[in-house]
């Protein structure tokens, strides 16, 4: 549980006992590679804490999947349209390795933040957090160009390379599969 840890200490610092009372919480699930762990067709219960293994979440358009959002140990997994709103998010979330993932009700978490303000406001906090990437990757989008969100990548992520399939990582970056091997080819 050394990665789920880290993310729940990343997020914002707690005590042992309110760390406690979150990880006791929570429920392993070993998860196969290609599993859709969060589905856009449904109101998600869950939300995810990866331990081991590397995700991805897409949106289905008219050109295809459009990947949105990459996660490596020590991340976590939400559909927020599901957490916040009881409603199907418009993400999937898939595991690209096999993985082991730690999971906690949507109710069991709102009961647990009802009941302890450190909690919620580390629940809070993590809200901010996820809002803030959000806007940074939309503000990316709009103003830089391919190569720069490529670099950024690697900068921030370069695991990733490694471990996720080249066409998922030009979806993300928003270009075919050639352009980014231009690019990679421009950046070596």
């Amino acid at each position: 549980m050394k990665n789920i840890i880290q993310s729940i200490q990343q997020v914002a610092s707690l005590p042992l006992a309110e760390e406690q009372l979150l990880l006791a919480a929570m429920e392993r699930v070993e998860v196969h590679k290609n599993t859709v762990v969060i589905r856009a067709d449904q109101v998600e219960k869950y939300v995810y804490f990866i331990e081991k293994g590397i995700a991805r979440a897409y949106c289905h358009t008219e050109k295809g999947e459009q990947t949105i959002w990459f996660g490596e140990e020590g991340t976590i997994m939400v559909s927020f349209m599901s957490s916040f709103k009881n409603a199907p998010g418009y993400e999937y979330i898939e595991m690209l390795e096999d993985s082991i993932l730690y999971r906690i009700s949507n109710t069991e978490l709102n009961t647990i933040y009802t009941n302890n303000i450190l909690l919620a406001n580390w629940g809070r906090k993590f809200a901010e957090q996820e809002l803030l990437n959000t806007e940074e990757r939309f503000i990316g989008y709009l103003f830089k160009t391919a190569t720069e969100r490529y670099e950024e990548l690697l900068q921030r992520h370069p695991s990733l390379i490694k471990r996720v399939q080249l066409g998922y990582i030009a979806s993300y970056l928003g270009i075919t599969q050639v352009s980014l091997s231009r690019i990679r080819a421009g950046i070596r």
